[in-house]
């Protein structure tokens, strides 16, 4: 069962294809650069360079938010064009929940944060029990002192929000602060494929008509509109 992933809710997005368990191949691009002029040049380059096409793809994956709300609109409208292009399955994967399981069987609690602007962070909990990366707190929208007054023990933190907020993580929890290698500070393609594969075992899928993205607060627009 061969998955093409899309992530594109922070700016370091990334593809990848995965072969049940198998990472075929994953970009990954931390530029500042909008999705909608890499994304689809990159899913060429990727299918190209694997000797692969659209045909050969079972279903597509993509992760639904939260994260940058045009980010997430490109990525999705994209993998709905292919969802329905190819007449395959589209399976939307939660962004944090990937994102925590670029850190696996850690032993600590996982704080994957993303920027959320508005001095609010979009975060969750998470811990590994059993081979199995467990939400201990869903995702929220929050304002960062706020969050970390919630921990206890030793925290592992990733994402871009936790750069931005470096210095009052270190301050607020002294030496319970772990942060993750540059390399596990962003999103993975290859955990978004890989969690879509359980689902799909699963019979897990989504309507992509009716699949929207995870903002978890309003966008500006909507915002604006009800005033």
């Amino acid at each position: 069962m061969k998955i093409l992933a899309l992530e594109t809710a922070t700016m370091a997005g990334s593809i990848a294809i995965v072969d049940d368990e198998e990472l075929i191949a994953e970009v990954k691009l931390n530029i500042n650069v909008a999705h909608s002029e890499r994304l689809i040049s990159s899913i060429d380059y990727l299918l190209n360079a694997s000797r692969l096409s659209i045909k050969d793809i079972d279903a597509f994956a993509i992760s639904i938010g939260p994260g940058s709300f045009t980010g997430l609109r490109i990525g999705l409208s994209t993998a709905k064009g292919f969802s329905y292009a190819a007449k395959k399955p589209l399976v939307p994967v939660p962004t944090l929940d990937a994102f925590a399981r670029i850190l696996p069987f850690c032993s600590h609690l996982i704080c994957p944060m993303l920027d959320a602007r508005k001095n609010e962070v979009y975060a969750a909990f998470y811990k590994w029990e059993d081979a199995v990366c467990k939400k201990i707190m869903p995702e929220t929208a929050i304002n960062p002192a706020d969050l970390l007054k919630n921990i206890k023990g030793k925290t592992v933190f990733t994402g871009d929000g936790a750069k931005i907020y470096k210095k009052l993580i270190m301050d607020t929890l002294k030496g319970n602060v772990i942060f993750a290698p540059a390399s596990k500070m962003s999103p993975s393609a290859s955990s978004v494929a890989e969690i879509a594969i359980e689902k799909l075992k699963e019979g897990i899928t989504t309507d992509p008509v009716t699949l929207t993205p995870f903002y978890i607060r309003k966008s500006e627009a909507e915002i604006h509109w009800k005033e």
